[in-house]
């Protein structure tokens, strides 16, 4: 098999793997007790922590979570503020912003953020029919316009909008728009899940979302980092174990697995940028006859996301069988539904459903991307 959906999850690390061993043998304690054994588990909890926060803004607090889903559910239900959101963001944002009944704003021709009427849990009208070559960039200077309306007293309003896209991989000036968000009084959420261990994280957000199993770390662990004064709602009770606002047992393996990937892409960062910049180049000589989804300039060069007229996209991955890549993103890659990602920068559900993903990384090699691209074009050639 070879492996090429790195948007959906990672191989864990060996790293990882093995800073979480002693914590599921001998180390089984539960970190809340008061004992000798459960103070040793809760300070391996504690080291964990400031691994992962070593790669955050400084002045905030790391909460973990069961993964970034929870992370974005405790922010945003936790803040009981009105939102509003990018019509590309991730489903977990999206979902929550539908059930805030908030507002979801359209991606622009020119970038800017556009507030669009209540349209339905993935529609994005509004936008044009085109070759889906939009930036899908937000501009800071146009939100100022975007989001209409008297400013509002400090913390009234929330303002959601993701670093890397999880489907196009295109980057998002998260600092200006933070900036821009501030200067309404509102309150600014990053999904940076994506981007995480890969790239530096901006200051300016109120609360980022992270996820370990995205940076070769255990799945089912996550954090929100939250900004000092910011003040949330929890939204699991009980024992509120984990600094009050989410409560029940932490899991020092999953915490420490969390930590030393988060420590090791510290180190690796570069190292693992220019791999990935190597690769990027190697795929799209591969994919020739294939047209990019998204910009290609601010974008992670670990997400190839392609369209070819006349190819399907659940078809061919079927027949690929021995190469893992998708159609986007893993939480609705059984519904049937095109992308609503691909459909908000402007392409056709035709476009949209011919479209695929190659997501590469630290440990994908050269000679894998030759052999799946060979595979894939051979099976498309068979459809037109």
């Amino acid at each position: 098999m070879i492996y090429l959906d790195y948007q959906a999850t990672t191989p864990l690390a060996p790293e990882a793997f093995a800073a979480m061993e002693p914590w599921l043998k001998t180390g089984f304690a539960n970190p809340h007790s008061a004992h000798a054994a459960g103070r040793a588990a809760a300070a391996a909890v504690e080291v964990a922590r400031d691994q992962v926060a070593a790669l955050l803004p400084p002045g905030g607090r790391v909460i973990f979570t069961s993964g970034a889903t929870e992370a974005i559910n405790l922010a945003i239900m936790g803040a009981g503020l009105p939102v509003s959101a990018a019509a590309t963001e991730h489903a977990a944002v999206l979902d929550c912003v539908h059930a805030r009944h908030g507002q979801v704003l359209a991606v622009t021709e020119e970038g800017a953020l556009q507030i669009l009427p209540e349209t339905g849990r993935w529609q994005a009208p509004g936008v044009t029919e085109g070759a889906g070559d939009k930036p899908a960039h937000i501009a800071a200077d146009p939100l100022y316009h975007a989001l209409r309306g008297p400013p509002p007293h400090a913390g009234e309003e929330l303002l959601a909008v993701m670093l890397i896209n999880n489907e196009i991989g295109t980057i998002q000036p998260i600092a200006d728009l933070a900036a821009a968000a501030h200067a309404q009084n509102k309150l600014f959420l990053c999904d940076a899940v994506q981007a995480f261990g890969r790239m530096p994280i901006p200051d300016g957000p109120d609360m980022i979302a992270i996820s370990a199993h995205k940076i070769h770390g255990p799945k089912g662990i996550g954090a929100l980092w939250v900004r000092d004064g910011v003040s949330l709602t929890p939204q699991m009770l009980g024992g509120g174990q984990e600094q009050g606002m989410r409560s029940g047992t932490l899991s020092p393996a999953l915490c420490a697995g969390f930590g030393a990937a988060a420590k090791l892409a510290a180190e690796r960062m570069a190292i693992d940028a220019v791999h990935v910049s190597a690769l990027w180049d190697r795929a799209l000589a591969a994919f020739a006859d294939w047209t990019i989804n998204g910009a290609t300039a601010e974008r992670y060069k670990g997400n190839l996301n392609l369209r070819r007229e006349g190819v399907d996209a659940a078809r061919l991955i079927s027949e690929c069988r021995n190469i893992a890549f998708s159609a986007g993103s893993a939480c609705a890659s059984g519904s049937g539904r095109p992308s609503h990602v691909l459909r908000a920068i402007g392409l056709t559900d035709a476009q949209a459903k011919s479209s695929i993903r190659v997501g590469f990384g630290r440990y994908t090699t050269a000679e894998e991307i030759d052999i799946a691209a060979e595979a894939i074009n051979r099976a498309a050639e068979a459809m037109l």
